[in-house]
């Protein structure tokens, strides 16, 4: 029901704009369908993306590896809308997701309605280098999560991403951006959220969420975006240079990871603590090679979760630090080989706290840059030093 739904008012919003405007069909890879109303006062373009995939893993039982399990999956099936309205200077975006991964979460605090909405948000520059956003979107967090999972450089994201990360939230975000010298770029960002995660529908519960981040860029801008795009897919002429650092202040946090994981109970209701994250992440692109490394921290003022006695229910907030290099060559065929090495140090109390490594040999072919890709990669994963998992992953993107 809901996806016929988005399909019917999504064609018929289409039919109505076709009467009162000017189309354009682009090329392959700048979306499906531009919009542009017939005064320039609003425009809409139209960019559905999917992407598949296949998982072989194998685990450690002691001595040798067991039978593989196997699967295969749309990991991601998304539209995309974005334009603007009545002005230039007001912009949108809407991502909806469709894939049984891009809807999972449904509960209690989202009225138990499949988490459809990924972004929903208005971006107005109402001032020189200045934009207000408000509405869900992704938080200014580390720099491997703000990169689209559609221009990723190996099949998915770290798990350092996975433990760590503070994705999307609903709230309001200040994006300022100056230039020091002639090339020295500095960017500033500052957001006030919700604090518990994306299509909450139940209101507040604990207190709110503050994201600082700045970013340099010493010798200017990456072309077409490119400080937020796996690979050097444009093979930069000159050197450049990202260097980015988030400050997460998460007040009365109610879940186990910031805003991300599950939320925290106890006999009277929710526990309460203050979770403070840290991300300093760098991005090195030139002629075909590119570097990104990524640290984070994370604590609890109390970690442990405890009921109004004092007892101890053995929940706590996921605590520690994470470390991420991943680096590739991209060849003039649009070839890229790459690799990535993740460790996790946590600080736990009742879940595991032993180190976790990860290393991952990936090779992707571009067909037409991200829009059109096929990707592969090995890893090889262990936890206290031992032996614990291979998996190897195959799949393909495909981006209006």
């Amino acid at each position: 029901m809901y996806l016929k739904n988005i399909f019917f008012f999504g064609f018929l919003f289409l039919c109505v704009s076709a009467v009162h405007s000017q189309i354009s069909v682009p090329k392959f890879g700048d979306g499906m369908l531009n919009v542009v109303g017939k005064d320039s006062t609003w425009s809409v373009r139209f960019a559905p993306r999917i992407q598949v995939r296949a998982n072989s893993s194998w685990d450690h039982d002691g001595d040798k590896y067991g039978k593989p399990e196997q699967s295969f999956i749309i990991r991601r099936a998304r539209l995309k809308f974005d334009g603007f309205a009545y002005s230039p200077k007001l912009r949108y975006k809407i991502e909806l997701g469709l894939s049984n991964f891009d809807v999972a979460g449904a509960s209690e605090f989202t009225g138990n309605a499949p988490r459809i909405i990924y972004d929903a948000v208005i971006m107005w520059e109402f001032y020189k280098n200045l934009e207000l956003w408000a509405g869900q979107t992704k938080l200014p967090g580390n720099r491997e999560r703000v990169i689209s999972s559609g221009n990723l450089q190996l099949i998915d994201r770290s798990r350092l991403n996975r433990l760590f990360n503070i994705d999307r939230d609903l709230g309001v975000q200040l994006h300022h951006s100056f230039k020091a010298s002639e090339n020295f770029l500095i960017r500033e960002m500052f957001a006030v959220s919700q604090g518990e995660g994306r299509n909450i529908t139940t209101g507040n519960i604990g207190g709110f969420q503050y994201t600082t981040r700045v970013e340099l860029l010493p010798f200017g801008e990456f072309t077409k975006k490119g400080d937020y795009i796996g690979g050097d897919i444009y093979r930069e002429k000159t050197p450049k240079l990202a260097i980015g650092a988030t400050y997460d202040f998460n007040n009365n946090a109610v879940k186990t990871r910031s805003n991300q994981g599950s939320y925290m109970r106890n006999d009277i209701g929710f526990y309460e603590t203050n979770i403070s994250t840290i991300f300093v992440d760098a991005m090195f692109k030139y002629n075909g090679f590119s570097l990104m490394g990524e640290y984070s921290y994370r604590d609890a003022e109390n970690p442990l979760v405890i009921n109004s006695d004092g007892s101890i229910t053995e929940q706590e907030v996921y605590t520690g630090q994470g470390l991420n290099f991943q680096g590739g060559y991209v060849f003039k065929n649009n070839w890229e080989i790459s690799g990535r090495f993740t460790t996790i140090l946590p600080d736990n109390t009742f879940s595991s706290n032993d180190t976790q490594n990860q290393y991952t040999l990936g090779g992707s072919k571009y067909i037409v840059g991200h829009k059109l890709k096929i990707q592969t990669d090995l890893s090889y994963s262990t936890i206290a030093g031992e032996s614990s998992s291979l998996e190897y992953r195959l799949g393909f993107d495909l981006h209006f």
